[in-house]
Parts: structure tokens; sequence; C-alpha cells
């Protein structure tokens, strides 16, 4: 059970279920010494927001921002809120926007968001519902995108590309969202609220070979994710060997470590001498994971230099933090976020080469929902070998965060961001394939095809690229109408609603912190 912190500035006792010791500094920022409960939590978003943001030197005042100002119908939106407004202050040069703009929903912060804990269970590998994810290959066919091992839909025999005609009884389907359709969203909010909000799901799904499937009252539970959803070989008969790798999800190194190994094992006995990572659907994670597999891809020869560096604000990197000292964890011994190094030089992480594994070349399969620690894991080997991309335009966050305590909530808020060993980083607007900045080629999801069938489009442009040298000579998808297009994927709230049972899927990066000496 996580502690329960405020930055508040009045000595309390028993304010909520149980009696906690004042642990916090008698004046901050201007916030008031008496508030409710809440009060105290909208203060501490804001206090440390302008210790910690990475951009907290464009926030207003503690008086003109006014923290206790914001209200909603629970808790947990009134906090939601108040971040989104404090994302919205930092401006990018590049685009005169927010860093944080978030173009399908504006004033929605982009990267910054307050959690109930789901997301610190789902990256220790504890997953909760019913193991698959929904995608709209075209407007009138509604696919399964990935199914986790193990979980309740895997269980019930359900694949990738499988065809969803019929959920809870009803084959009135079709995206209809504004902008396509009748405009209603009847047929969508159906779609969510099933997936999204019932414990239980009944479908019936059309196999590629023309059979049906039926699974009757699926119910949703708790699985230990495998972020290795696919790993295979093809010897594609010119002295290469391409192994394939689709990673889901940056869960933590106790998760992850096992089934990398296994899987990067493979590839060294198999002789791989190319690699595709599939990371279409990642959203990042742990950035300890995103070292684990740059060091199993990267040259032996670069072991021992600068794989990225890490740069916090001013006030983390000059040690002036004096928040951080609240934020305590349970250890041996016990420890606080103050004690940590902050600094560029105490933060510089180098390659260190794992295995044996020698590959010429990386391709790596991206879309909209590859993200932060996938777009870090991307970022990292460009310097070092031949990184090619495949698919379509990613998320675009090169910031990441360590989770704040405000009382049982996390605040996740940007704090850091990263940069290569040739000073790249800054991909605000996402990597695009086929770019003069990543190489490779633009084209969209092939959801009607299992991963590592080699007909699957985006993985067929990669196969035939080693094979040939060129990428397939057909042209890329085009999306010419909504009822024709290939790899249609949702947008805004609506995509992040199929994506995860909560409506807010984690896009991040999670840091992994250096004690100072």
């Amino acid at each position: 059970m996580k502690k329960i912190f405020y930055l508040s500035v009045i000595s309390f006792t028993c304010l909520l279920a149980a009696c906690k010791k004042n642990t916090t500094p008698d004046t901050a920022g201007g916030a008031s010494k008496t508030g409710s409960a809440l009060d105290l939590m909208r203060d501490s978003v804001y206090l440390y927001a302008s210790e910690d943001y990475l951009w907290n030197t464009s926030l207003p005042s503690y008086t003109a921002f006014n923290p206790r100002s914001f209200t909603a119908s629970d808790d947990l939106t009134t906090l939601t809120k108040e971040v989104n407004a404090l994302s919205q202050y930092a401006t990018n040069p590049a685009t005169n926007l927010p860093y944080e703009y978030y173009a399908p929903n504006p004033g929605e912060a982009k990267y910054s968001f307050i959690d109930n804990g789901s997301v610190s269970s789902q990256l220790n590998g504890i997953k909760g519902g019913f193991g698959f994810a929904p995608l709209y290959s075209k407007v009138t066919d509604l696919r399964i995108k990935y199914v986790y091992p193990g979980s309740p839909a895997a269980l019930a025999g359900i694949k990738r590309g499988y065809q969803i005609t019929s959920i809870n009884g009803n084959t009135n389907l079709s995206y209809d969202a504004p902008g396509y359709g009748t405009g209603t969203s009847t047929n969508l909010n159906f779609v969510i609220n099933a997936y999204s909000n019932s414990s239980t799901i009944s479908m019936t799904l059309l196999r590629p070979n023309g059979t049906t499937l039926t699974v009757t009252n699926i119910s949703t539970a708790n699985y230990s994710v495998n972020p290795v959803l696919k790993d295979t070989v093809y010897n594609m008969g010119n002295g290469h060997i391409v192994g394939y790798l689709v990673f889901n999800s940056f869960t933590s190194s106790a998760n992850a470590n096992p089934v990398l190994d296994a899987a990067f094992n493979y590839f060294t006995t198999q002789g791989v001498t190319d690699l595709v990572i599939d990371l279409r659907y990642n959203g990042g994670g742990y950035v300890s994971t995103a070292e684990y597999i740059d060091n199993y891809i990267v040259p032996a020869s670069k072991s021992g230099t600068l794989m990225y560096n890490t740069i916090y604000n001013s006030t983390l990197a000059n040690g002036k933090e004096v928040l951080l000292k609240y934020q305590t964890r349970a250890g041996s011994p016990n420890y606080n976020y103050a004690q940590f190094d902050y600094s560029v030089a105490g933060n510089a992480v180098k390659f260190s080469k794992k295995g044996s594994l020698n590959v010429s070349q990386v391709f790596f399969i991206v879309t909209g929902s590859t993200a932060s620690a996938s777009e870090l894991t991307i970022n990292n080997l460009r310097p070092e070998m031949s990184v090619q991309l495949i698919g379509q335009n990613t998320y675009g966050k090169p910031v990441g965060f360590f989770d704040i305590d405000i009382n049982k909530y996390q605040m996740y808020i940007p704090e850091f961001s990263t940069l290569n060993s040739a000073g790249q980083g800054d991909y605000y607007s996402g990597m695009t394939p086929g770019s003069s900045t990543y190489p490779g080629i633009a084209d969209f999801d092939d959801v009607t095809k299992d991963f590592g069938d080699p007909t699957e489009g985006l993985l067929a442009h990669a196969l035939h690229y080693v094979k040939l040298g060129t990428y397939t000579v057909d042209n890329p998808s085009t999306q010419n109408t909504p009822s024709g297009i290939r790899g249609f994927s949702l947008s805004g709230a609506h995509e992040m609603s199929l994506n995860m049972n909560d409506p807010h899927a984690f896009n991040g990066m999670i840091i992994k912190k250096v004690k100072k000496n």
C-alpha cells in the first residue's frame, strides 16, 4: 500500500481514515495553512509541478493559478482538470502550441495525468480486463488487434486478425463517429461501453479461414502480462535470417527480462542477421527495459559508449529540490526522492552489450500508438546502426516521469527529456517513417493478419527489404475513402477507450533514478 502524502502547509491529524503525522513544510508557494483533504491534494498537485515539472518556469504563481478553484464531481476528475490546466502553459517554439497540446482534445494534457494505481499494476506485469483490444480495419470492419497470452480472451481462443461481427447480440458495429457514417456515434459508443465498461462480453468472430467463433460471457480477470506477443524467424534464402519480435509493453525488469532473454537467445541460436521489432501498439513503460532491449541489439563495438542523456529542469539538476523529500518509498533502508541525482552527468546511460547477437540492421514497426519508451528504444539506436521505421507516425513523447504520490493517487507529469549520443531528441510531433529523418516506409496497420504472418502488410515490407534491398513494389495503402481504408485507426478519446480498459491508456516512460554519491 502506498503511503498518504500531502504537500500542504498545515499540521493535521486523522484527516482520512488513519492518522498521519505532518511531513510537509509550514509554508510553500503561498498556499493556505488550512483546508479540506481535497484542498490539500489540489495544492500538492500545483506545488510538486512548480518544483519538478520539466517546464516549471512556465507555470504561473500559486495565487494566479489558484489550484483550489478547480472542481468536478469527484476528487480524481478534479485533480485531472487541474493537471490538464497546468499542462497548457509551456509552449513549444517549433509549433507555437503547448508541448502537451493534444490535437484530438485541445486543453487535455498529452502526457500528464493522475492515476488511481492501475498504471503501477500494469507496468509490474499484472493487468485486468478481457485481455484483447479492438481496432477498426475499415469503417465496417472491426477486428482484434492483439490478445495477451493467458488472458480471458486468449483462453477463449480469440486471436489477432479475427473480425468481430457481433457483440452481445448486436451486429450494428460500423464506425459512426462524426465525419463518418451517420455521425451519431451510437454504434461506436456501444462498442466502447461493451468493451471498456462491462465485466462480461459475448462476441461472434469470423476467423480468416471463414469459420465462426462464438464466445459467451467472457469475464474480466487479472492475469500476468507476457509483453512478448510473438517471436519467430524467417530464412530469406540469401544469407539473411530475420528475427521478428512483437513487444507490447515495457513492463518491469522482473516481468520483461526473462521473456526478452528467451527471445534474444533464440535469435542468437538461429543465426539471426536482421531484426524486426514490432512496437506498433506499445505505449511505453520502464526506461530500464528499453535499455535492456537496446543492449541486446546494439553492435558489440558500441559497448561502453553513451546511449543517452537525461535532462531535468534546473531546479532538480542543481540539487535545489525541497519537496521531493516527502516522497518516501520502502527500501533497504527506506529512501526518498530527494536522495537522487538529477544532474546530466549523474544520469548518463552507457551501452553494455548483452549476448552475442550480431545484426546488421533493425526495422521498427510503429503506429500512432507507439510512444515514449518505445520511441526512446528507437532513438537510442539511431546513431549506432542502420535503423528504419515502417508504419505510421508515432505518438511523439520524448519526455518521461516518475510517480508522485498525491494522497491515494499518483501524479505523472513530465520531469525529464532524453537525447541520444548524437544529441537527437525532441520528437514532439512523432517519428515519421519514410522521412529524411527517419528512413523507412509509411503504410497503414494491417490488422486483418495475425502477428508473424509474412503477408501482413507492415512485416512484409521489412522481409521484402531484407531479401531484395527495396520495400514492397506495391504502393503503400492510402486512405481514399472511409469504407476502403486499411488500418483505419480511431482517434482521440475513442481510440484510447478502445486501446485499453482504462480510457487513459498509458503512454509514458518511467525513469530509474540514480542515488547521489
